[in-house]
């Protein structure tokens, strides 16, 4: 069966707003490789957007997948739980950095993010949440209130969750320091809403899809004081940042700041739907039996899978591979800019989660989401996965298996690096 028919069935019944990124149908996937319909292959430098850290169809995981399948696909925590969801939930309230954690599973990333607004609103009665530029938290309706990007994720769908508020990002490449950022804040608080009346700042350590720009070191050190000052919780969404993507298991660790809530989901579970909300225990406790949860929530199949997945991340020593993957990734990109810095302005990373964002004649203010289509495209034509990213759409992030094998992510860069000269050339 040929993509480009598949795509035509799939127009004819998919509603336009879900659309995707390349006319590419998956057949089957090896931990960096994809096969399509077709029977070309490809290699995978996203991830399904940061979910397969451990690489497609993981035997362990599998393995541990098929084994609870055997037993039972579902019976609804709630009603009959299982020892895997409790096993799991002790084992990320061990590993969050977090002290006298509690967790609870819900089975999307925009879903434990709405939990965590709920806790946070329970635990310290007041309404409002501060969110930051940028910043992507999922398409639910309060998830959209709280992302920093408009098109596609907000337009036309508002009016969106009340008593949320925006701040700017300290993103320093774009001249935002974490003062501009800070007294940004100061003016929220004297001019929009009383601090006594916030009850949470969220904030992702490494932005996502806002175009993977670290937090500066000591800002979230800053967060925590405000909060700490004003009586605000701090929620860390670690959903794309988690387990081990950054070379710590949370790129939190990174700071030393305690949060008071991380949202995870995305590489919890190599490609199994499933996420947790992990939190200190007083605030977790905060609302009432029954408030909290989901039908599908703790899937016994992603917890089986979650489990299967800390055990390879630990065995594998992929917080380490994580941190070498990105050394290379970002020497690649690098020795890139180095021949074309009027189209490559910056190259940044953390660990294994790598970018380089493409504008005009080296200004940052001349951003170029051209040359970045234009790349995904080719790309993608040469048998390589991109992904691209940023509020101004020119960013391409890299997010490679932690489990890739050498000879593959040397054989992703060499496509890399060819068709962006080809695409450079025709600009």
């Amino acid at each position: 069966m040929k993509n480009l028919e598949l795509q035509d069935r799939k127009d004819r019944v998919f509603a336009r707003g879900m659309g995707n990124l390349l006319p590419i149908y998956a057949a089957r996937a090896r931990n960096a490789e994809i096969w399509d319909e077709e029977g070309n292959r490809y290699l995978d430098f996203g991830s399904g957007i940061a979910v397969v850290n451990t690489g497609h169809s993981h035997p362990e995981i599998v393995q541990a997948v098929k084994d609870q399948l055997d037993a039972f696909s579902h019976t609804c925590v709630m009603v009959t739980p299982y020892s895997t969801a409790v096993e799991l939930a002790e084992k990320l309230t061990e590993i969050t950095p977090i002290e006298d954690a509690l967790a609870i599973f819900v089975s999307t990333g925009a879903e434990a993010v709405e939990n965590a607004i709920k806790i946070a609103r329970s635990a310290t009665g007041r309404p409002g949440v501060i969110a930051f530029s940028g910043g992507f938290h999922g398409r639910t309706n309060l998830c959209m209130g709280l992302t920093g990007k408009v098109v596609p994720y907000k337009k036309g769908f508002g009016p969106f969750t009340p008593e949320i508020y925006h701040a700017p990002f300290p993103a320093e490449y774009l001249g935002i320091s974490p003062e501009v950022s800070l007294a940004a804040l100061d003016r929220l608080f004297n001019s929009v809403i009383q601090p006594d009346q916030v009850a949470a700042i969220i904030i992702e350590p490494v932005q996502g899809e806002g175009g993977f720009y670290p937090v500066p070191d000591g800002f979230l050190s800053k967060l925590r004081e405000l909060c700490d000052m004003h009586g605000i919780l701090l929620i860390l969404d670690e959903i794309q940042t988690g387990f081990a993507r950054t070379g710590r298991m949370f790129a939190t660790e990174y700071s030393g700041v305690e949060a008071d809530i991380i949202t995870m989901a995305k590489g919890i579970a190599g490609g199994f739907p499933i996420a947790a909300v992990v939190g200190k225990k007083e605030v977790m406790n905060a609302p009432e039996p029954g408030g909290l949860g989901g039908t599908y929530a703790a899937s016994p199949l992603g917890c089986a899978a979650g489990l299967a997945v800390l055990d390879v991340i630990e065995k594998d020593s992929l917080c380490e591979r994580a941190v070498e993957l990105g050394n290379r990734l970002q020497a690649g990109l690098h020795r890139l800019q180095a021949d074309y810095p009027a189209l490559i302005g910056d190259v940044r990373g953390v660990g294994a989660m790598v970018a380089m964002e493409l504008v005009n004649d080296g200004d940052v203010n001349r951003p170029n989401p051209e040359l970045t289509k234009a790349l995904t495209t080719k790309a993608a034509n040469s048998g390589l996965i991109l992904l691209s990213c940023g509020v101004r759409g020119n960013v391409i992030r890299i997010l490679v298996p932690l489990t890739i094998k050498s000879k593959h992510l040397e054989e992703g860069l060499e496509i890399l690096e060819r068709v962006f000269v080809e695409c450079a050339g025709k600009t």
